[in-house]
């Protein structure tokens, strides 16, 4: 059986631009690793992007999108896998991702309205999140009800069409290897186009 190749865009999550951050070398592991399964491989940095925050409903509507925004709309198109690399702040994504979601996922681009029902533009994409944190990954997921995960999955990516949303958590990723593990696994995530 022969595999498929897919067009993937890694949206890295990592809000600081201090590349010695672990997301930033896990969003280069799953690159590496995508490009070697032969699979073609767009990257975005969040940390890179100059995006300003959203201050209103009529600036979300028909307020102008930032120029990194729209280029990153067109790689969003390209796509049929999407994977967010995010560290895990306060339960959840961090501020300046949200935004860009905010800035990206606008009414006309992600979802339209017809005869009176939103219809989602973006059907037809998978994606993974690969999210790290602190914690033990399985307190996150049954304690705290992995809330930014199902937040992306149901609210914001779903909203859009993005579907099936998988999720890979590394937590306890301050500990001895445990960075190591996670580039490993990230890198073989990518391989798979998954």
């Amino acid at each position: 059986m022969r595999k498929r190749r897919r067009n993937v865009l890694v949206i890295d999550g990592h809000p600081d631009a201090d590349m010695a951050r672990l997301g930033h070398a896990m969003a280069a592991a799953y690159r590496a690793g995508a490009e070697a399964g032969g699979h073609e491989v767009r990257t975005v940095t969040l940390a890179t992007l100059d995006i300003a925050p959203l201050g209103s409903r009529a600036e979300w509507e028909t307020g102008e999108a930032p120029r990194a925004i729209g280029a990153l709309q067109q790689d969003l198109l390209w796509a049929d896998h999407l994977v967010i690399l995010f560290p895990l702040w306060l339960g959840d994504m961090p501020g300046l991702l949200k935004g860009l979601f905010e800035q990206l996922l606008r009414p006309g681009y992600a979802f339209a309205e017809q005869e009176g029902r939103l219809r989602p533009r973006l059907a037809r994409r998978s994606a993974r999140l690969i999210v790290t944190m602190g914690m033990p990954a399985l307190i996150y997921r049954l304690w705290f009800g992995a809330h930014a995960v199902r937040l992306l999955r149901r609210n914001i990516l779903g909203f859009v069409g993005i579907g099936p949303v998988r999720a890979s958590l590394f937590g306890m990723i301050d500990r001895r290897g445990a960075a190591r593990r996670a580039l490993r696994r990230t890198a073989a995530l990518g391989r798979r186009g998954r």
